[in-house]
């Protein structure tokens, strides 16, 4: 995991900081968050139908390709030396471009677009994200991620 301080940070930006390792989005896990979130469609939850689609199977929702950057970004983000706590405070863009479907691997890329501290003690992060499919042509989606720091 990149480390950095005040003086340091800026070498960060514009670079990519990480490559995820891959993780699986598989059926169980599909189903287990279309349980979480309630989004029981089809395309997601019944392969038999889903067969049928332009799919040609059950493909992952988008918010669990999305929901799936904490985990991705462990180990590809910078953090800042003495950080106390970092969170997650939103996107500037995201657009899901490619369907995940079910047993396929994604990986995430991370280059640091900005880090601004706006008070003393409280950073901005802002990363482009791509969240790869293994195997495909187009990404998953990509992002413009927003996150705090704060030492």
């Amino acid at each position: 995991m990149p480390t950095a301080n005040a003086d340091t940070i800026a070498d960060f930006v514009g670079k990519l900081t990480g490559v995820s390792d891959w993780s699986v989005i598989d059926q169980d896990r599909i189903n287990k968050f279309a349980d979480v979130t309630e989004d029981h469609q089809f395309i997601h939850v019944n392969e038999e139908a889903a067969k049928m689609t332009p799919f040609g199977g059950t493909v992952a929702h988008g918010f669990l390709s999305l929901s799936m950057l904490s985990h991705l970004a462990a180990g590809c983000v910078v953090i800042l030396d003495g950080v106390k706590m970092g969170v997650n405070y939103g996107f500037e863009k995201v657009r899901f471009v490619a369907p995940v479907k079910s047993g396929k691997r994604i990986r995430g890329h991370f280059t640091l677009m900005s880090a601004d501290q706006k008070i003393p003690g409280q950073w901005t992060f802002k990363y482009g994200v791509k969240v790869e499919i293994e195997g495909e042509d187009k990404p998953a989606l990509v992002a413009e991620w927003l996150s705090m720091q704060f030492v």
